[in-house]
Order: C-alpha cells, then structure tokens, then sequence
C-alpha cells in the first residue's frame, strides 16, 4: 500500500491514542503559537468560543512580541520548526504541544510541560497530525471527542469514497476547462479546515488552492466565480444558509461548485470530520496528476534561513 495513504487510513488509530490519554486543562487567555496546521488547530477553537489567542508564530516574533511574558502554548509537529523555536524565550513558561517529546521545543528550560499530540511517524502532509491535535485541544479544553473519534473509525470508508470521488469531478473539469481560481472556504471553526484543506492539497497536488473564510469570499473574490472551483465546508451553524444561498448564486456566475459535510456531526465536532474527505482528495488528485514528491522546494519541517 502506499505510504501516504497508510498514513491517512492511520487517523483513527492515532486519533484514539489521544482520547485515551489524559490532557490536563490547557491555559486559557494566552497566546497559541503555531505555523501552518499547528496554527489552524487553535484558530478553530478561537472560533468555536474559546478565550484563546491564536497567532502565526513568525509574525508574533516578528511584530508583538514585547518583552517576556508569563505563559503561552506553542504548537510543533516536530518540535523543530524555526519559528516556534524562536518564541521559547519569549515567556516565562510555556506548554509545548507536539508529536516529538523528546525535540528542542519539548526539553526547554522553561517548558511548564508537554502535551503529546501521539501522531506517530508522519512523512507526508499533516494528515495525522493535524486531527491528533484538535483532539488534544479538545480535551485540555474541556469538550469530549471520544464519540467523534469513533464516528470517524465507523465512517473512514465513506470519507474516503468522497476524498476520491471530489478528486475525480475537480480532475475533470481541470480537464475541461482553465480554471483561475481554486477556493476553499468554511466558516467559524471550519475556517480552520479550510486553511488546512488548502494546505495539503497544494503541498500534494502542486496546484494552487486558496483557503479563507465563506464571509471573506462573499466580499470580493466572488467577482472571480466565473471559470473557477469552489467547495465549500458546510456545518449546521450560524453560516449554513448564508453558505448555500452563495454556492447557487456563483454557480448561476460559472463557478464549478462542490461542497463537503458531515450532517450528522454537531459544528463544533464536524472539523474532526469535515477535513478527513481533503486528506483522501488530496492523495487521489495527486495520483491523477502524476505528482511525485510531496516535498520539493522544502521539507516536511521548516527551518526559515
């Protein structure tokens, strides 16, 4: 079997290491330090109401940072990425959240403690890694993700049946037609899945896929619906017909219109859901494209020169 999608089909295995182990209750009123997926996991808390203060990790360094303060939560699959290295020193303590307890972010003077996102060996986009630590945060927030995790084991067939099969309508009409545009958009916490769809999705098909906000679409890039791809992260929540009546309306503009939902998943749960359909798209449009190499430019780790 190929190895990236063995690490998708590995999600619930890993996601249910997380559920059975113990998160202490993470700090409320804080920075939460991150770059890519690491910054798009706090950010769909931010949304779902939690007092936290998500931030690009290089730009906190680089603009907001103002002395040292008392306590933050950095987040790093690795535990080896530049920026979050760079902002250990900016607090007093800090919570370190990443797969690698024994990395230069996790083993600090001044790590307060870590939270093992238990991802195991993860080569290609974060797939596992991603899911593990919305999983975690869930539960140092409080919430209870167990019956979520386990919908996810009962329902990875279908998610993987719909991965392939968005991969095989996006590829046809790439086929079709030159496209202009690829977007991504969701709402509240689901604008996290968005921002992380695009991600993998670019990393993996070496296509340009843009992730952003339904609301921030409606206000301008819309104007670009003609000859573009738009899907769409749908949630029962307070977007949902906001987001329907604008998928029929660029449609009607000529935009190639798909969308992505878990119905029976409560908004908060459903980015547990909703972004396990890209991981499987990802690969399938990969494979159709003949893209080779996930990593070309960089690596897997970032390690700004």
């Amino acid at each position: 079997m190929d190895a990236i999608l063995r690490e998708i089909l590995d999600i619930p295995a890993r996601a249910k290491e997380v559920v059975n182990r113990p998160v202490e209750a993470l700090p409320l009123r804080v920075p939460y330090l991150g770059m890519g997926s690491s910054y798009f996991a706090p950010l769909a808390f931010k949304y779902l109401g939690v007092p936290i203060y998500p931030e690009l990790a290089s730009e906190y360094v680089y603009y907001l940072a103002k002395g040292t303060t008392p306590m933050a939560v950095i987040l790093s699959q690795s535990g080896r990425s530049s920026e979050a290295l760079w902002c250990r020193a900016l607090f007093d303590q800090y919570v370190a959240v990443s797969n690698d307890p024994a990395s230069a972010l996790c083993t600090a003077a001044n790590v307060a403690r870590v939270v093992p996102i238990l991802a195991g060996e993860e080569r290609y986009s974060s797939s596992k890694t991603y899911v593990n630590t919305l999983v975690a945060l869930f539960k140092g927030f409080g919430f209870t993700p167990a019956s979520s995790v386990e919908r996810i084991t009962d329902h990875l067939n279908r998610y993987r049946e719909q991965g392939e099969r968005l991969a095989t309508e996006v590829f046809e009409v790439l086929s079709q037609q030159r496209i202009h545009g690829i977007y991504l958009t969701g709402s509240g916490p689901n604008i996290a899945t968005a921002l992380e769809a695009a991600l993998i999705l670019s990393e993996s098909t070496k296509l340009n896929f843009h992730g952003l906000a339904m609301a921030q679409y409606d206000h301008g890039p819309k104007e670009t619906a003609k000859n573009s791809i738009v899907i769409q992260i749908l949630a029962k929540g307070e977007a949902y017909q906001r987001t329907r009546r604008l998928s029929e309306r660029i449609a009607e503009a000529g935009a190639r219109v798909f969308t992505v939902e878990t119905p029976d998943a409560e908004e908060p749960y459903s980015i547990l859901h909703n972004i396990i359909p890209f991981n499987f798209m990802a690969y399938y449009l990969a494979l159709k494209l003949h893209i080779g190499e996930t990593f070309v430019v960089g690596g897997k780790v970032t390690e700004a020169i």
